[in-house]
């Protein structure tokens, strides 16, 4: 449908006015609130986070994207709970104690948004007591953990140990990133995933999630 084409499109190139046009006038026509997520909204932002993580595109263009695919989901929010359409899972996000680094942290969560996601930010400096109580309130299916500065990288290590303690770690998959965390710390503190984007991150908790 070119519509949907064009809505893509609109996405990919951050035009948030013709997002919310399109958007509008895919709603008057008849065209349900779950194909212009899908196949229009998702679709674009999944483009251009392929984009991203090719060095094709970068953090300003997601950004731009990023707020122009919000108008449209915004258009669309009580359409699809109408329609019964569901995230295709949670995901709990924060930057540890210690660090008060956001962009990574938000443009992580903007790809797992655009990805079809169900996001709950906890924000910056959160201590392992947070992490654990929100997994134990929203019972995520992914916890998401940034760090940008060597300093602080070791406090994901002390989430997932809390997580531990509390009985809860295997309720929940975990996932960490930021500057200076690798695949070989990741494993190192029992994190069950690593990501060195944020494209990569949304891919790695679809993986979770669909394999659940």
């Amino acid at each position: 449908m070119a519509l949907l084409d064009d809505l893509s499109l609109a996405v990919q190139k951050g035009k948030a006015k013709d997002v919310e046009a399109l958007v509008t006038q895919g709603l008057a026509e008849g065209v349900s609130a779950q194909q212009l997520l899908d196949n229009g909204l998702l679709t674009g932002m999944s483009i251009l986070g392929n984009k991203f993580k090719n060095n094709e595109v970068f953090v300003p263009e997601v950004l731009i994207a990023a707020r122009a695919l919000n108008r449209g989901t915004a258009l669309i929010k009580a359409k699809l709970v109408e329609e019964g359409v569901e995230p295709i899972g949670k995901v709990v996000i924060g930057t540890v104690q210690g660090d008060l680094h956001d962009i990574g942290k938000n443009l992580v969560k903007m790809m797992l948004e655009g990805a079809g996601f169900a996001v709950v930010d906890l924000g910056v400096d959160v201590s392992p007591e947070k992490f654990v109580a929100a997994v134990q309130t929203e019972k995520p299916h992914v916890l998401a953990m940034s760090s940008l500065l060597t300093t602080t990288m070791g406090a994901q290590g002390k989430v997932v140990e809390a997580l531990s303690a509390a009985g809860v770690r295997d309720a929940v998959k975990v996932i960490v990133g930021g500057a200076p965390v690798t695949q070989a710390f990741a494993d190192q503190i029992g994190a069950d995933g690593y990501a060195a984007d944020a494209a990569s991150a949304a891919d790695v908790a679809k993986s979770f999630v669909l394999a659940a």
